[in-house]
């Protein structure tokens, strides 16, 4: 193994394919990774795996290059071969060690590791903790080592960020011996979060409010570059309104329904995964795009993007009850990059706690909170502990 971790130019630089997968879709980037910097060398996305019309599309830096290609796509292991076509048909030179983001490690698996039979075991067993990610994350993570045999693969979990959360934050208020076999609040969205403290550096402020908002969503109190409170719990359903996922939601609807309509687990995960959020109350759609172009004429349509900003909003709300205060808060994600409306919704109902929108801004010395949009560089940070782990691998 170690002839396959060559450094690239200098000891300290590497080159590392990053996999970024999800249920139906899944994300790629080679980066040249050093000490402080993680360069992009090409990147891209299996969209639409096993369905109709899927597509295939990425970039190419160093040559200014653009592909896009509708194709059929029938499965994790087809796209790992269409990425590893790619890479050997660009030019780019050959990646030393991969990284995988894993949504959800179970309690056995808490930290960034190099993965083994053991750790492959480790996740099959915890694919109940995320079964909307981890299924699909260990087929990545199957076809990726037939196809680079060799090379050293890292599971880089969203849980991580979240390990040290205090127990008044990570106990959930069940009996003790289901608390003691896992059953608690891991939080998610970890990488993004990493990646906010990593761009914010020097200047991140010891009470921070991270929003991540996207199909997915999630607000994270953080002290000092610490995890205080986050609104995920045991697994990524939970917490503010998502774009199919119901988060927060009182237990004895599940019981009514399991009770007085028969539903059974399977048919209560469809319902809280699939079926609810956004697009459970709009009947629309779960994207934020298209509830704005429908918000004219559909009340529905109206209600869902306000709930979400409601939602958002209370979450955010007792993050600085955690926090004694906050002064920063960072919107990031998909709905919280680019959705100026939703970022401003949210907001506009927490000036009594000094909120201010950066593009608002008249009076600097007045602000107690400042807002900021940062993108969510979950890829970037999935490189550099790959390279952290590949490093060591030279070391020995």
């Amino acid at each position: 193994m170690t002839a396959m971790l060559a450094p690239t130019n200098r000891a300290s630089e590497l080159i590392v394919l990053t996999l970024n997968s999800g249920s139906s879709s899944l994300k790629f980037g080679l980066y040249h990774v050093g000490p402080t910097k993680a360069g992009m060398l090409l990147t891209g996305e299996a969209e639409a795996i096993g369905k109709e019309g899927s597509q295939f599309h990425a970039q190419d830096f160093r040559k200014d290059a653009r592909l896009a290609e509708t194709a059929p796509i029938a499965s994790q292991k087809d796209a790992i071969a269409r990425i590893a076509k790619l890479l050997g048909d660009s030019g780019a030179p050959a990646p030393v060690a991969i990284g995988h983001r894993v949504v959800h490690g179970g309690p056995k698996l808490r930290q960034h590791c190099l993965i083994d039979e053991q750790v492959m075991h480790q996740l099959d067993a915890a694919s109940s903790f995320a079964p909307l990610h981890t299924p699909a994350a260990l087929s990545v993570i199957r076809f990726a080592r037939e196809h680079f045999p060799g090379l050293p693969q890292i599971a880089c979990f969203d849980t991580t960020f979240h390990i040290d959360l205090p127990d008044v934050a990570r106990v959930l208020p069940i009996p003790r011996e289901l608390r003691s076999e896992g059953i608690e609040r891991y939080g998610f969205h970890g990488l993004s979060c990493e990646s906010i403290l990593h761009q914010l550096g020097d200047d991140t402020p010891g009470r921070l409010i991270i929003a991540h908002l996207g199909n997915g969503a999630s607000v994270t109190a953080v002290r000092n570059g610490k995890s205080m409170d986050t609104s995920m719990g045991l697994t990524p359903s939970g917490g503010v309104v998502m774009g199919t996922r119901s988060g927060e939601l009182d237990p004895g609807v599940l019981i009514y329904l399991m009770r007085e309509k028969q539903l059974d687990a399977a048919m209560l995960e469809d319902m809280i995964d699939h079926r609810s959020g956004l697009l459970g109350i709009s009947g629309i759609s779960s994207d934020m795009r298209r509830l704005h172009e429908a918000a004219s004429t559909s009340v529905d349509a109206r209600l869902s993007i306000d709930m979400f900003c409601y939602s958002v909003r209370k979450q955010i709300a007792a993050m600085i009850a955690v926090l004694g205060g906050a002064d920063l808060i960072v919107f990031t994600g998909g709905i919280g990059e680019n959705d100026r409306k939703v970022r401003g919704a949210i907001c506009s109902g927490l000036e009594w706690a000094g909120v201010v929108l950066e593009e608002e801004r008249d009076d600097c010395s007045t602000r107690r909170c400042r807002v900021r949009v940062l993108a969510s560089l979950e890829d970037d940070q999935i490189a550099r502990h790959t390279r952290a782990f590949a490093l060591r691998g030279l070391s020995r």
